[in-house]
């Protein structure tokens, strides 16, 4: 079993750039088009295969851990709560769960933090020296329709108080009206605004209409310099689909054959069960390669994944599903 997790959980140390972005062609993202029966017909065929089983499977859930951002975005959060976040993020699973497992040599952390500006202090100082990342919420999360210049003042806020990453949501009326143009420096503004920090820019694809503009929103940020685009702020009525996210790999899949730059991929809202953690995965895995199984390049938004996933780690090993308020997260 050690050999197989190994394998599957090794974090290549892959150089990724920062995206500076290219100039936009608006004629090339209104030429963009998405044959829906033909991406639902790949995405029944990924499900209808067999699953993956037995240590195979306690790797891919491992790999999942890595790539999760635990997130806590409700309004009332407290600095105990956040507290409490972070202390699951430094030890996602127990340490009694590692030493079954045989990976207690991993060192297993989740990919980042993601919480509001306000608790961004909070964080850090919690997750101070562990390497784990600081996400922000920013740009009138998660309805995106404060006036801009709050929004650009309120990435600035999030950088200063030492966000590592920020991940801002579209004006999603510039998509609906196909004004490329205004989506293009809205986003190049969030990306000055960021300076160090990565950026993800939230689509909320469920609010777009079509898998056509979710491809042209994912071109059009991507071309703005986003790092990483994202699904969803999980507050929309339909979240991460597989669909939707075979539309933005594959867009990431031909801007990285473009311009050499990799971007990232965040599922985001509705995933809250390890064996769908797994499909994403395996989606990722053959649509953009193994360099993209990593959490610089691929992350869940995950607030109640990570109990389903510890919860069927610990089935592997006893044979016995433990209650799930044993593995609640704050």
């Amino acid at each position: 079993m050690n050999n197989v997790i190994a394998e599957l959980t090794e974090d290549e140390a892959i150089s990724v750039r920062r995206n500076n972005g290219t100039s936009l062609n608006v004629e090339f993202i209104r030429s963009l088009r998405v044959n829906r029966s033909s991406v639902e017909r790949r995405c029944t065929a990924l499900s209808g295969r067999r699953t993956v089983k037995k240590e195979h499977q306690a790797a891919w859930l491992l790999k999942a851990i890595s790539c999760m951002d635990l997130t806590t975005l409700s309004g009332d959060d407290t600095p105990a709560r956040v507290r409490r976040l972070c202390a699951k993020a430094k030890q996602p699973i127990s340490r009694e769960l590692e030493e079954k497992l045989g990976v207690t040599s991993l060192k297993l952390r989740v990919g980042a933090v993601c919480v509001y500006h306000e608790m961004v202090a909070t964080a850090l100082d919690a997750l101070k020296g562990t390497g784990i990342p600081v996400a922000a919420v920013s740009t009138g999360f998660p309805a995106g329709l404060s006036p801009h210049r709050l929004k650009v003042m309120e990435i600035e806020d999030s950088v200063a108080d030492g966000a590592d990453e920020i991940d801002i949501v579209i004006s999603r009326r510039h998509v609906l009206n196909a004004d490329w143009t205004s989506l293009y420096h809205e986003m190049r503004d969030y990306r000055e605004a960021c300076g160090r920090a990565h950026v993800k820019a939230i689509l909320a694809t469920g609010e777009l209409g079509t898998l056509t503009n979710v491809a042209r929103a994912s071109w059009v940020c991507m071309a703005a310099g986003a790092d990483f685009i994202k699904t969803s702020t999980g507050k929309e009525s339909v979240n991460a689909t597989l669909p939707v996210t075979l539309v933005m790999l594959r867009a990431i899949r031909d801007y990285y054959a473009l311009t050499g730059n990799r971007i990232g991929y965040k599922a985001a809202g509705g995933i809250s069960k390890a064996k769908d953690s797994i499909s994403y995965l395996i989606l990722l895995k053959e649509e953009l390669g193994d360099e993209w199984l990593s959490p610089k390049l691929f992350r869940f938004g995950a607030s109640s994944l990570l109990g389903d996933t510890e919860r069927q780690l610990e089935h592997y090993v006893t044979g016995a599903y433990s209650s799930s308020n044993r593995h609640a997260l704050a």
